[in-house]
């Protein structure tokens, strides 16, 4: 393994994928490096390997990408620190080792948004997304009695995801209300592919309840408190009791910003994303960043500001703006489904003053409710000072108390000793 390269992409989903394409295609001398913490390419979107997608860009890519004699997969491998300029110390589980690139592409992706509920903690409640990569990943579902809630169109491709597993999806609960969704619906109209997936979808999910305009409002345990074992929903006034074995609940997704910041990229203090100019490039010099990183959108937008962002790196921006248009059709659709699905009052407003809201530190709503900043609360609860370091807790209490964190903390990710004394 070479340990410098002329362009290295952190992440391997679409976006980090699609930059490394176009730029080992645009310059075939360009030395490229794709580094992914997991064992397979494809992020969360195309989880568990490109090439064995249906969808026929996640094959090709792959294909073209370990064809090409200048570009290597690093996989298995994560990102601890920036230790000078133009370097990056990763840990595989192996050894650690340091990259040193020219340039760098930034597509670490999103993460989903867990807002907390009395009895988020029980065991069986999970995050939307996370019990889908679960499942993916082998998980037994089998007859499983699962809730399907919170807000996007993610919950359909969820949902379809676990009743393909053999799970029985009791309903799909989401906050957004008819006239939100209709008008998110009619928006499509400018996005035909959208529109195809979505009916592709429905008719995965006949026959499972989609409850619109509802929310759950609490997950009920067994009577020693050992799993959930019902979903508590709220339709307009009135509450019901949705017997499962799990209740799956996320509220769409929010970037991962914390490699860029500790490189120091701006990024934007109200949604968090990493900002990014017309070539995809940040505010540090010869940094570029692609995909959810800069505001969630799907898997369109995030292949085309890949592409713009790898053909920029090699020196090709004249290529890059043919690609200007697709991307701000996809940006708008982007801009569509955040308005649509934007939270409602009465999600923040669910977590009780026992309510846990640091999982890691085991900090409650009433005990951070009195603090105006993250810092201020950190210092005096430890909240965001657990193994997750705030990834969880974080998105929370950005949502609840509008608070974003000010620092980032190395290792970024937990390393052995061995790995920061190398």
């Amino acid at each position: 393994m070479k340990t410098a390269y002329d362009l290295l992409v952190i992440g391997a989903g679409p976006a980090g994928l699609a930059a490394a394409h176009a730029a080992a295609h645009a310059d075939p001398l360009l030395s490229v490096a794709i580094v992914d913490d997991n064992p397979a390419s494809g992020g969360q979107i195309w989880r568990g390997g490109a090439q064995h997608q249906q969808d026929e860009r996640a094959r090709l890519l792959w294909r073209e990408l370990h064809a090409a004699p200048n570009v290597e997969f690093i996989h298995q491998a994560r990102v601890l620190s920036a230790p000078q300029p133009g370097a990056l110390l990763l840990q595989t589980p192996a050894k650690a080792l340091t990259l040193r690139y020219q340039r760098l592409v930034l597509a670490t992706g999103a993460r989903e948004l867990l807002l907390p509920f009395p009895g988020w903690t029980l065991p069986g409640v999970t995050g939307a997304g996370g019990l889908q990569a679960l499942a993916k990943g082998g998980y037994p579902l089998d007859g499983k009695r699962v809730v399907v809630a919170g807000s996007g169109p993610l919950l359909l491709a969820v949902a379809a995801t676990l009743k393909q597993k053999g799970a029985q999806v009791q309903a799909i609960v989401e906050q957004a209300d008819n006239t939100s969704l209709a008008r998110f619906a009619l928006g499509l109209l400018a996005t035909p592919s959208k529109i195809a997936q979505a009916l592709q979808l429905r008719g995965r999910l006949k026959g499972i309840p989609y409850l619109r305009g509802s929310h759950v409002t609490a997950a009920v345990g067994n009577a020693d408190g050992s799993a959930v074992r019902a979903a508590l929903v709220r339709s307009g006034l009135r509450d019901t009791e949705i017997p499962c074995d799990y209740l799956a609940c996320g509220y769409g997704l929010v970037p991962n910003p914390e490699l860029a910041q500790a490189l120091g990229c701006a990024t934007s203090a109200g949604t968090g994303s990493i900002s990014a100019d017309a070539w995809q490039q940040t505010n540090v010099p010869d940094i570029y960043v692609a995909g959810e990183g800069t505001g969630v959108g799907g898997v369109d937008k995030a292949l085309v500001e890949g592409r713009i962002a790898g053909l920029s790196a090699a020196g090709q921006r004249e290529q890059a703006t043919a690609h200007f248009a697709e991307r701000a059709r996809w940006r708008a659709f982007a801009a569509r489904l955040a308005h649509a699905f934007a939270l409602k009052p009465a999600i923040l407003a669910l977590a009780d003053d026992n309510t846990i809201v640091c999982r890691c530190e085991d900090v409650t709503h009433g005990e951070l409710r009195c603090h105006s900043t993250w810092r201020s609360a950190k210092l005096q609860t430890r909240c965001g000072m657990g193994p997750c370091q705030g990834r969880v807790c974080g998105g929370a209490t950005g949502a609840l108390y509008g608070w974003r964190p000010d620092t980032v903390r190395v290792p970024l990710s937990p390393a052995r000793v061995a790995s920061l004394m190398d």
